[in-house]
């Protein structure tokens, strides 16, 4: 297993001159306000590609898929040539290359994966996005790839596996690494960043109720974990600055199959290279 190289333990920031643009729109008004933190909040950040991630990107077959149901495109990854088949699903501004390390020890004990990068992220078009196009993406990618043994999801991307899962998606095992859970407190969360008033958050779900339908918190974690029968390992660390530990537990109190395994030290995102983690996935995908 390759040693790990990642160091993210710091939550990201949000840059000052959007916190104080943030406050002189809300000055101005609220409904522009909740207009510009629905903006903020759909779109992703695109990272350049990692040098540690370089070589699942070169020795994947690569290929633009098209989701019907939400009209967008998508990078898909191809990586190995197993017919044993594992979908990684990766988080908020992350990248269909994101879960290396985890797909590189999963090829080596026989297995194949399909990962993607999300719309409006990687190499994907589009600026911005939301769950829903994650869920919609993965149904599709189970219909033109599937079936597949296990899903593993991390942060949004372990949220999405979870709503998936509830939408029809059919695998043996999950793995949710880092995941959130309850929709209000991820928005909560993000109107507290930009330094806004707290009743921002529930007009920014209310504004994406009436652009999407349906209520926010029927996609929370929880929610679909109470609905999920399969096997399905919770990975959290417990100081992670982004993701509070506590969405984790509360995810795996509601499973009915559920396994915990709580880390300490690597964040939100060392947790995706760290061997002992990965050899827990290894472990509760063979068992």
């Amino acid at each position: 297993m390759t040693k790990n190289t990642l160091n993210h333990t710091k939550p990201l920031k949000i840059p000052k001159i959007i916190i104080l643009s943030s406050k002189f729109i809300a000055f101005l008004s609220t409904k522009w306000v909740t207009l510009y933190a629905s903006k903020l909040f759909t779109t992703p950040i695109k990272h350049r590609l990692p040098k540690r991630e370089i070589r699942m990107d070169k020795k994947s077959v690569q290929k633009m898929l098209f989701i019907p149901s939400i009209n967008r495109k998508i990078n898909v990854y191809e990586y190995g040539n197993s017919s044993k088949k594992i979908i990684l699903v990766h988080g908020w501004s992350g990248r269909g290359t994101q879960l290396c390390k985890i797909a590189d020890e999963l090829i080596y004990h026989g297995y194949s994966t399909i990962s993607f990068d999300a719309p409006a992220h990687g190499k994907s078009p589009g600026n911005s996005t939301i769950m829903v196009d994650f869920i919609a993406s993965i149904l599709e990618i189970d219909k033109q790839f599937g079936p597949f043994e296990v899903a593993i999801g991390h942060s949004l991307g372990g949220m999405s596996v979870l709503n998936a899962i509830k939408e029809g998606l059919k695998v043996e095992k999950a793995i949710i690494i880092g995941s959130g859970d309850i929709v209000q407190d991820i928005t909560d969360d993000f109107i507290a960043k930009l330094e806004l008033e707290p009743q921002i958050s529930s007009l920014l779900c209310a504004h994406f109720e009436k652009k999407y339908g349906g209520k926010m918190d029927d996609y929370s974690a929880y929610k679909a974990a109470q609905t999920t029968l399969i096997p399905t390992l919770v990975v959290h660390d417990e100081n992670d600055p982004e993701v509070s530990v506590k969405a984790g537990l509360h995810i795996y109190q509601h499973l009915k199959n559920g396994e915990l395994m709580i880390t300490k030290g690597l964040g939100h995102r060392k947790i995706l290279a760290d061997n002992q983690v990965i050899e827990k996935i290894i472990t509760f995908i063979k068992n």
